[in-house]
């Protein structure tokens, strides 16, 4: 199966490109289905149909669905909850608070991330088109698998052990104990979010797409949304500027806005090279409806077949050293040196760019070493590790690059 993801800041027209992909891919014959993660959707209006929270067909090749949070989360964060629950009873919580509390961050974009589980054991898609909410609400789904790592490695051993030993003890005095089926159960929920992880940084399947306007403060949020993209290990394969002012408009009216875009689709080429510009000229009316999109995707993509990858950049790299020692080297193009900090404890490395952290965990061989350097250079930075110095213990690391 493949996944194509497109993302950008709010308002540039993503939500009518993700639907004139899918239904190009539907043309060219695969089975095809374009899902929206926003909360404020608006799929259904560019396709034009009702939509609701399970997949319907739109035409031949083509289905279509518009997550709901409420009914996502049942589905697949029921136990998870009734998990926590029974964890809070014992403490005799609220039940109302306790439901409230029991939310993990990002457990909505988490029931997204679900859903492509699903797709991938069915076999019901060749290629599945996700048209993901604006920037933050994005990397707040990408991000979480690593922000579940906390609770599969604190919280689901101390539920594990406590149903193991505490119910046979607790359950003929009438006492709620986590159920080890529960525990199980949420544990296997938290896997399913790695392989998701997994499938979502495999270049092979699946892609993130940016969607710009030529305007610089679009450029400008969609270059940080590149970086962060490289920060989780996201493949991204192409930039797509929408909505450029044909060449057949000649007004004088429109010459500055023109001249305008020209200079920022400059900017756009010289920010994202090598990843390969797509570009879609503004309709002259309203984008909705199978024929509008249609035409769209005819002219976005010409004899392109959208399914392909276009682009295979560097990824996240560890080779030995010359010195016996190690570099890891973590691509972050446009990356801010000033804004990068780097925090190495025994098993992993904490990477924070801005306000988004990434943790990665470190393979058993670089336990033992301590971190020398870290700097940036052409985009990537390069994490040199070598054998510990004589004197107090270096386990925990602190960088400023």
């Amino acid at each position: 199966m493949r996944i194509i993801v497109y993302t950008s800041k709010g308002g540039v027209g993503k939500t009518s490109i993700a639907a004139a992909t899918a239904l190009r891919c539907a043309d060219l014959g695969y089975r095809s289905l374009v899902v929206s993660t926003d909360t404020a959707h608006s799929l259904g209006d560019s396709l034009q149909a009702e939509l609701g929270p399970e997949p319907i067909d739109i035409t031949k090749n083509l289905s279509a669905q518009e997550i709901d949070v409420h009914y996502s989360i049942e589905k697949y964060w029921g136990d998870f909850q009734k998990f926590m629950l029974t964890l809070f009873a014992q403490r005799d919580i609220d039940d109302v608070i306790a439901e409230e509390v029991t939310i993990l961050p990002g457990l909505e974009e988490g029931a997204s991330l679900l859903w492509l589980s699903e797709y991938a054991i069915s076999g019901d898609y060749d290629v599945v088109v996700i048209d993901a909410a604006p920037t933050a609400e994005t990397l707040r789904l990408l991000s979480l698998p690593d922000v579940a790592r906390w609770w599969v490695e604190k919280l689901l051993p101390l539920g594990r052990t406590a149903a193991r030993i505490l119910t046979p003890v607790a359950r003929p005095f009438g006492v709620k104990t986590p159920d080890v089926e529960a525990v199980e159960a949420v544990e296997r929920l938290f896997e399913t979010l790695d392989e998701v992880r997994a499938m979502l940084s495999d270049n092979s399947i699946s892609s993130m797409r940016l969607v710009v306007n030529a305007e610089r403060m679009v450029i400008k949020e969609t270059q940080r949304t590149y970086t962060y993209l490289n920060l989780y290990g996201y493949p991204v394969d192409a930039v797509i500027c929408n909505r450029l002012l044909p060449d057949d408009v000649t007004d004088t009216y429109f010459e500055r806005w023109k001249a305008s875009q020209a200079k920022h689709l400059e900017l756009i080429h010289e920010c994202f090279d090598p990843l390969p510009l797509l570009t879609v000229s503004l309709f002259n009316t309203e984008m909705g409806g199978l024929d509008l999109l249609r035409r769209m995707g005819e002219k976005l993509f010409e004899d392109r077949d959208p399914t392909d990858r276009w682009y295979a950049g560097e990824i996240q790299t560890l080779e030995a050293a010359p010195d016996g020692g190690y570099l890891m080297r973590i691509p972050l193009p446009l990356a801010d040196r000033a804004k990068i900090d780097l925090y190495r404890a025994a098993d992993e490395l904490t990477l924070t760019i801005g306000a988004y952290h990434r943790n990665i965990i470190l393979p058993r061989v670089l336990w033992s070493l301590e971190v020398d350097s870290a700097r940036l250079h052409k985009g990537t930075l390069v994490v040199s590790f070598i054998k510990q110095r004589e004197g107090p213990d270096s386990a925990a690391q602190s960088f400023d690059l």
